[in-house]
């Protein structure tokens, strides 16, 4: 156990927008030190440390990370490369956490990557970007170039038998990717496709090697985990989920951005106070806690602890954590519409439901919006809803598509009755 002062916001404590530290002040302020720790411990002892921690994937499923590292197949004499991906590319609309870190303090990304590279005897490893992230690209570029010339990237790092390299991918850019496998084919150079599964990526991923992907801020986690310990992490969280989190709060409220914070804070205190509540003028009507795919919530569950177990219990999914706010001046309609025409939008194309459902609902809303709707189109709504929920899609993008607009049309249906009632939107 580390004598050091443990940190109360590990995921923050580097970050500095301006002028993110350089690997001699990094390291002056305890960076590296994680991978230090790691390094000098074998490899399954460091799995074991992370399932201990209770840390779970930031991307948005919240899937226990040491367990799915633990479905990695044990390193053989073959020699051949196996796989880490960060996936960088925050498609999800709402989302903004990622960016912060990685522009902010890009060789706590690396020494997460480290750690990981040990842990499962990685020998490669790709950040992958949204295009539109240029700045966070060429800081984490020279971040890398600082490693490499320090010995803390390529042969044998650090003395040891560990060999590892990090690439940076900038993508075309889709909303897709932020499905493991459809990144996975996107990296290899095909069309951003999901794929069936099984074979999981842990086994076979890219070019049919065993891949880890997760999240950016999953990997931000790491170096202090190994550091401080499984017990002092999960000591961090306020209610059952272990570890701090970047939370976010965009929409009319006085202070828009983002907060590390204990796993468990409630949405109350995250919008009523982090955020500074709503502007003047406007009132709380409702907020979807974890981006544009997440189910939209009430007033009534404000004091919901914001943790994945808590927001799923009440209809919805915690997701990024980044909560939109939806005011009593904007229209719902127009809000699921805008979400829904996105997703539309950014499907591959690769399954039915999605493909034609999506599209259709996009239309049926629009007229809605018009005035130009019916009372039978939001039985057409439902329908959509159903043929694209879970189990029949190829992957999860048209499920969470469908999460809007079916707790749109349960929440604010006397919205949309308006509409089309009135033949206009009543908030124009």
């Amino acid at each position: 156990m580390n004598t050091k002062q443990a940190p109360t916001h590990p995921l923050t404590q580097h970050i500095n927008l301006d002028e993110p530290l350089d690997l001699s002040c990094y390291k002056e302020a305890g960076g590296y030190d994680g991978f230090k720790a790691a390094i000098s411990q074998p490899s399954d002892t460091v799995l074991s440390i992370l399932k201990d921690s209770n840390l779970r994937g930031r991307g948005g499923a919240g899937f226990p990370t040491g367990l799915k590292w633990s479905f990695v197949p044990p390193r053989d004499d073959s020699g051949s490369d196996r796989y880490l991906v960060v996936n960088g590319d925050e498609m999800e609309p709402g989302a903004f956490k990622d960016r912060w870190l990685l522009e902010g303090a890009p060789h706590q990304l690396i020494e997460g990557l480290l750690i990981a590279a040990h842990t499962i005897s990685a020998t490669v490893g790709y950040i992958f970007l949204r295009n539109e992230y240029s700045l966070a690209a060429d800081r984490i570029q020279k971040s890398l170039d600082e490693c490499y010339e320090a010995g803390l990237l390529g042969k044998n790092i650090l003395g040891s038998s560990l060999c590892f390299d990090i690439h940076i991918h900038t993508s075309a850019g889709r909303y897709i990717c932020g499905e493991e496998t459809a990144l996975i084919n996107s990296l290899e150079g095909k069309r951003a496709n999901p794929r069936s599964k099984p074979p999981f990526p842990q086994v076979a991923g890219l070019w049919g090697k065993p891949t880890i992907v997760n999240n950016v801020e999953t990997f931000f986690n790491l170096p202090n985990i190994i550091l401080y310990g499984a017990e002092w992490y999960q000591s961090l969280g306020r209610h059952k989920d272990a570890g701090t989190k970047i939370y976010g709060v965009s929409g009319r409220v006085n202070k828009p951005g983002l907060w590390e914070l204990p796993m468990g804070t409630p949405i109350r205190e995250i919008i009523e106070v982090h955020a500074g509540g709503m502007c003047d003028g406007y009132k709380l009507r409702g907020y979807q806690p974890g981006g544009g795919s997440t189910d939209f919530l009430l007033p009534e569950h404000l004091d919901t602890p914001m943790d994945y177990n808590e927001i799923g219990a009440i209809g919805s999914r915690m997701g990024t954590g980044t909560i939109i706010v939806l005011d009593d001046k904007n229209c719902p309609v127009d809000m699921v519409l805008n979400l829904v025409s996105f997703f539309a939008q950014e499907s591959c194309g690769w399954c039915t439901p999605c493909r034609e459902g999506l599209p259709s609902a996009t239309y049926i809303l629009q007229q809605i919006e018009n005035g130009k709707g019916k009372l039978e189109d939001l039985d057409y709504l439902l329908d959509i809803v159903e043929m694209v929920a879970p189990g029949n899609t190829f992957c999860a993008l048209a499920p969470g598509a469908a999460e809007p607009l079916q707790s749109g049309l349960k929440f604010f249906r006397d919205d949309f009755e308006q509409h089309i009632k009135d033949q206009c939107c009543p908030y124009h």
